[in-house]
């Protein structure tokens, strides 16, 4: 169900986001839980930035969800460091926070899969054999068919 790549010597799941969904369906929430806390996790090893704090965005959804505000902000953030990474890679199609927090206030379960989709993207281009550092320019298009 997951892919491992490996990035500058550290490794990252390429989950199937419509696995990421399921599983969290089947587990009543549970998996969905421990998939927030290792996605943030794998973001904090891949941008290095130790201001990012899974357990803390974790605990910003399941006791913070009491207070109702904690998870979007949680959700949005973690959602604006995957921004980050998609325009270090040079990905043009980005994934909206906005959409994030949406997807978290209708339907909670779909959050999970529209990150995981994105982020795929980006572990996808960090571990093309030709893609050199993490702020490396994306390859120049094709030329146009003539």
């Amino acid at each position: 169900m997951a892919e491992t790549v490996t990035i500058e010597g550290q490794t990252y799941l390429k989950r199937n986001p419509l696995g990421v969904l399921g599983l969290t369906i089947i587990t009543l929430g549970i998996y969905g839980l421990y998939w927030y806390y290792k996605v943030n996790e794998e973001i904090k090893r891949y941008t290095k930035d130790d201001t990012i704090s899974p357990g803390r965005s974790l605990l910003a959804v399941i006791p913070g969800a009491l207070i109702i505000v904690p998870p979007f902000i949680a959700y949005y953030n973690t959602a604006n460091h995957v921004v980050d990474m998609q325009q270090r890679r040079g990905i043009a199609s980005q994934i909206s926070p906005v959409l994030v927090v949406a997807l978290g206030i209708a339907v909670a379960l779909a959050t999970g899969a529209y990150v995981q989709e994105h982020l795929n993207r980006v572990w996808d281009s960090a571990s093309m054999p030709s893609a050199g550092a993490m702020g490396a320019p994306p390859p120049p298009p094709p030329p146009p068919p003539v």
